[in-house]
């Protein structure tokens, strides 16, 4: 492990996080991305995901003991500059990219799927990435994705679920051909629909559909799906938000199971 000081605000390496932290075709590039804090980081090391490097602030006062190569101890102000929290703990790290694909996938026997279309907020899909986990979810699968997956907001608002869940991205039309191949019935959630969401059986294999609060789903999956389903409205919005709507009828489907 090599251990280097960094003070100046200018330093490359310092640019180079704020880059990687802001721009999602530069975590792309170089198949990198930031993970803060020290639960986070945590997280994805028990995931497998490998380090390639360690920012610690040592004015926050913990040890560090992550399997780093290089680890850079920087001040509070430089550290200021490469969070995006104003609860940090000191902890910052880069990490490689793992890109999960439906061929590696691992499920259950009988799995249950929540499948989003197109999902555009940081904030949801990471809200939805902790239902996941709270409800030992195969699978998250983002089709389409408007959100980078490894975008810092994603990984902040899902309290670093992104690494216990098994979560990827593909097309609609990839994500449909696998679900069919391992015979999993298909439910998308519209408002249109005629079935309560209630009234379904999901003690089978089982994968719910959600679209986007704007426009719901497209034609692609209503046109395709085993079932529509929808929840009960007795306001005077006739949506809910996409990670709300989703957990409602995530947790009605772990309600059957248990």
């Amino acid at each position: 492990m090599q251990r280097e000081t960094i003070i100046s605000l200018q330093n490359s390496r310092i640019r180079n996080v704020v880059h990687l932290r802001e721009k999602s075709r530069e975590r792309n590039k170089q198949m990198l991305f930031t993970v803060e804090g020290k639960r986070e980081i945590s997280m994805a090391v028990s995931a497998g995901y490998e380090i390639e490097s360690l920012f610690v602030c040592p004015e926050f006062g913990e040890k560090d003991d992550f399997p780093a190569k290089y680890v850079y101890e920087v001040s509070r102000k430089v550290f200021g500059k490469i969070a995006c929290r104003e609860d940090s703990d000191g902890f910052l790290a880069l990490v490689k990219m793992k890109h999960n694909s439906l061929n590696n996938i691992n499920i259950s026997c009988n799995p249950f799927v929540i499948v989003l279309e197109a999902v555009e907020k940081p904030g949801n899909l990471g809200a939805i990435l902790r239902t996941a986990d709270a409800a030992n979810a195969d699978a998250v699968i983002v089709c389409d994705p408007r959100s980078d997956l490894y975008n810092p907001n994603v990984i902040r608002s899902s309290l670093g679920c992104v690494f216990t869940v098994n979560t990827l991205a593909c097309t609609s039309e990839q994500a449909f051909e696998w679900l069919k191949k391992n015979s999993i019935t298909v439910y998308a959630a519209e408002l249109e629909s005629s079935q309560w969401y209630y009234n379904e059986d999901y003690t089978r294999a089982s994968a719910i559909v959600m679209g986007t609060e704007s426009t719901g789903l497209s034609s692609f999956w209503l046109d395709r799906a085993d079932k529509r389903i929808k929840i009960p409205m007795k306001g005077r919005v006739d949506s809910l938000n996409v990670s709300v709507s989703t957990a409602i009828i995530t947790f009605e489907a772990m309600r059957q199971r248990n």
